[in-house]
């Protein structure tokens, strides 16, 4: 009887721990980006960013995107407002923004923070680069 009452009361435990851990949410920037919104670029450091660049946050802690040629994915899993790409798989195609690419990915890997403001994503690093991005209209 003392096993069932203790194995009823794991069950109960373990349970109510899966039910907790469903109800915290996604904290990382897709819970706030939304996970079925695109972001184009529109800008880094003040300046305009005529190429196309696009990024997705496809599920909780991933991040993907179309670079001026490559297309890229990868984790992000600090909690919003942080931002960390990590372990990107990019592509490998030659085009003629190559420069812009260059650009995107330099300014890409340095941004720290991550803050949502309706239509508009803001990844920055307080002392490196800012990138403004839009959300894209479906």
């Amino acid at each position: 009887m003392r096993l069932r009452l203790a194995s009823a009361a794991a069950l109960a435990l373990l349970a109510a721990l899966a039910l907790l851990a469903a109800c915290q949410g996604d904290e990382t920037i897709s819970g706030y980006a939304g996970t079925d919104t695109a972001w184009r670029l529109v800008e880094i450091d003040g300046a305009p960013f005529t190429a196309r660049a696009v990024i997705r946050f496809p599920e909780a802690g991933q991040v993907a995107g179309e670079a001026p040629c490559n297309t890229f994915s990868g984790r992000q899993s600090a909690p919003y407002p942080w931002f960390k790409a990590e372990a990107l798989a990019v592509t490998r195609r030659a085009c003629d923004a190559l420069a812009e690419e260059t650009r995107f990915f330099a300014a890409f890997g340095r941004v720290s923070l991550a803050e949502v403001q309706g239509e508009v994503l803001i990844l920055s690093d307080p002392d490196g680069p800012e990138m403004v991005f839009e959300r894209v209209q479906p």
